[in-house]
Formats: structure tokens, sequence, C-alpha cells
């Protein structure tokens, strides 16, 4: 087959599950305990596997750990997970199957914000809730999802302010060119230029890009005070290694929307990542109780913690929020979900406490400020259940429940 799918069972075989949904009655069934379905679509393989293959290992060990405990509502988590390696098309087709083949109960998936806009509306559609548990560029107002990942408001602002305040007044924005960072260099621009800065010049790159010799020229002659890299993927971190190999990491500070969240800061040389600037939900360096047994059960579970990153932990807790609101509605029924995800449900995960804004479905979340110092995310400044407003202030999912878009900032 060209994609890899698995199932974790308890109590009964794929092939005695088949059998089941084709001869008993749904309610029959539900009585029998036939387990509840999780769907995941992720970039297991392909050039954004460094930040699926995580998070496949951390959607394992969500789903294992609620089996273990018990399940919910009395029955086990199926998990139906598909790769996409790495290809929008394979998205379409696998949200697809999940929706009208597999009938998922609730999809966990999406890297990208290109394969995000490429699956949601087919969830959208079929009704079948799904959580998009990565950092994004802003502005989803939908009902049928959950976006568990930092917004702009949450990790791009922070970064503006100390930039502005520690190395000066014009930028310089290097971004991937497809939705999150065509729309993440307006939000760049919006608050730097709120901050009294100037942005000097944006340049957008394919995923494919690996070359940034002539850009970092055009950056040695503009001389801006500071870089900001709203980059993705295998071949843009080839950008960090050349701007070392320039010299310019000595001469010109570098800060990121992106960086460390796939655990770019390992795949450097301290030489090379030292110094870099960035914000997010998680640090493995977070001195809390749930991120010290996370990283024991993932050890115990996988042996490598230096694998755990931002969105591996950000789907981890997605996974764990939206077993929450299972618990509280008492039921997979849609609307009494939908419920449950709109009474500001909160957990405590690895990145701290999670909790869900009722109007626009985003997650209110604790941000570190962090840099980059020996191949590790050190800390320098934390902020306490920052919401995810920006553009979401005009998202209120109670008051216009049908709203389905995405807004952006106007600059």
């Amino acid at each position: 087959m060209s994609f890899s799918r698995r199932h974790f069972l308890a109590g009964t075989g794929s092939a005695g599950l088949t059998a089941l949904g084709a001869t008993i009655p749904f309610e029959m069934a539900l009585a029998q305990g036939a387990p509840i379905k999780l769907g995941s679509i992720l970039d297991n393989s392909g050039n954004l596997d460094a930040y699926g293959k995580p998070m496949v290992m951390a959607t394992t060990l969500a789903v294992e750990e609620i089996n273990a405990a018990g399940g919910l509502l009395g029955r086990k988590i199926q998990l139906v997970q598909y790769d996409s390696q790495s290809d929008i098309a394979l998205y379409t087709k696998f949200a697809q199957q999940l929706t009208r083949s597999d009938k998922v109960d609730v999809t966990h998936g999406g890297i990208t914000s290109a394969s995000r806009e490429a699956i949601r509306q087919i969830f959208h559609r079929a009704n079948s809730l799904y959580f998009y548990n990565v950092l994004y560029e802003g502005g989803v107002c939908d009902r049928n999802i959950v976006c568990t990942g930092t917004t702009p408001a949450q990790a791009v602002e922070p970064i503006v302010e100390v930039a502005l305040k520690q190395w000066g007044n014009t930028a310089y924005v290097l971004a991937a060119d497809y939705n999150y960072g065509q729309i993440t260099s307006k939000w760049l621009t919006h608050y730097i230029t709120k901050g009294g800065g100037k942005v000097l010049q944006t340049n957008f790159f394919p995923l494919d890009v690996s070359d940034f010799g002539s850009t970092i020229a055009k950056i040695q002659q503009e001389k801006p005070k500071f870089v900001v890299a709203a980059l993705v993927g295998g071949a843009h971190m080839s950008f960090f290694r050349q701007w070392s190999a320039s010299g310019m990491n000595k001469r010109i500070p570098l800060c990121s929307t992106t960086f460390g969240v796939g655990n770019e800061h390992l795949a450097l040389s301290a030489a090379e990542g030292d110094g870099i600037l960035i914000a997010g939900n998680y640090s493995q360096e977070n001195d809390n109780p749930a991120n010290k047994d996370f990283l024991a059960k993932w050890a115990k579970r996988f042996g490598n913690t230096q694998l755990v990153h931002e969105i591996a932990v950000s789907q981890y807790q997605g996974i764990m929020l939206w077993a929450a609101c299972v618990k509280k509605a008492g039921s997979l029924d849609r609307e009494k979900m939908l419920a449950a995800i709109e009474s500001g449900i909160s957990i405590q995960g690895p990145g701290g406490t999670v909790t869900l804004d009722p109007k626009t479905h985003h997650a209110i979340l604790d941000i570190n400020v962090m840099e980059v110092k020996n191949q590790k995310l050190t800390i320098k400044q934390q902020f306490k259940a920052r919401p995810p407003s920006d553009t979401l202030q005009f998202c209120d999912l109670q008051k216009n429940p049908k709203d389905n878009k995405q807004y952006e900032v106007k600059i």
C-alpha cells in the first residue's frame, strides 16, 4: 500500500470490527463496546516528516494512555492513522476516507496550514469534528474545528516586542510561500509597525528552496536591526546553516516564528543556533509535574525524548483535551460535544494549562519566550493564560454558529 495505517484496539480484532459493523445495529454495537474511532492524517514521511514522526508518536502515546486508563465511555479508542507523505492530494484523499468509509468520531491531523485548509471543509461538510493541533497564522472561525496550537497573538507578538526592545526598529522578514507564511508575514508587519518599527523587505520561499545565498546578500545590503524567519520544513533549514556560515549570525540577530517547534535547534550545532529567539507553548525545560510525567511516559514507550517537540506536545494535548470533552459530554453526540467544547474546559498538559475559549474554539495557552543556547530552548520570559485573540476578535461561534471563514489581518 502507498500509505501506512495502524489500528490500536482493545478486546477485538479489526476483522471482528468489520463483522460487527456489518451485522449488528449501531445502538447494539455501542452497547457491546464498539471502539471509538479517532482518525489521524500526518506527514510520517516526506519533506515534513521531522514534524510528523514525533506527532505520530504523540498520537500513539495519547491513545494508548487513554485506553490503559479504561478508554472513554466504557469503550476503547481505535486509532485510524494515515501517512500523507507530505502530499496535499493525499490529505484530501484520506480525509474523505476517514469520513466516508472509516466513519471516525473525530480527527486530529494536519501540519501545514495548506494541509488544514485542504481537509477542513471535508470535515465541516460531514459534520465530523476536527482538531488541528499545530501553531498557525490564526483567524479560522469554524464551529466544527478546534485549534489548540499557538496563534500570532500568542507567539508572534511577544517575539516582536522583545526584538524591538533588544535589537532596534528595522526588520527583514523571510517566510514560507504558502498561506502560513503569507499571512504570518502580514502579522509581523502589523506588530512591528504597531511597536514603532519598520519592515524593510519581505521575501517568500517555496518549501523546496534550499539556496539562500542571494537573500543573505540582500540582507547584508539592507542592514536591518534584526531578521525574522517564518520558514518551514527541511529545505528551509538550509537558511540557518547558511546564515551561520556567512558569519551573519554574529552581526545581525535572528528570531523565528517556527524555529524549534520541530526540534530544529538539535539539527544545528550550538555555534549555528545559539542566540535565535523564539516563542511558543512548550520547552522541555518546562518545570511542571505534567511535563515531567509526559517525558517519563515518552521515554518508557519510545526511548529518545530528544524527539519531543512543540507540535508533538500540542498533538498530545489536543487529544487529551478532546478526551476531557468526551468525558464531560458523556456522549459522542455532536451537540453534546460542542457544548462541552464551549464550556471553558481545561486540562493540565506538558505545556501548562490548556483552556478552550468557548467563542473561538481556540486554546488559551501558557507562552514562553525562549532563546536557543547550547541546543536547548532556554526560557527567558513566561506569559500565563495568553488568549488567542488577534483577528479572532471577530469570531463568536456561540452567537454565529454557522460562521465558516478565516479572518485575516488588514495592513
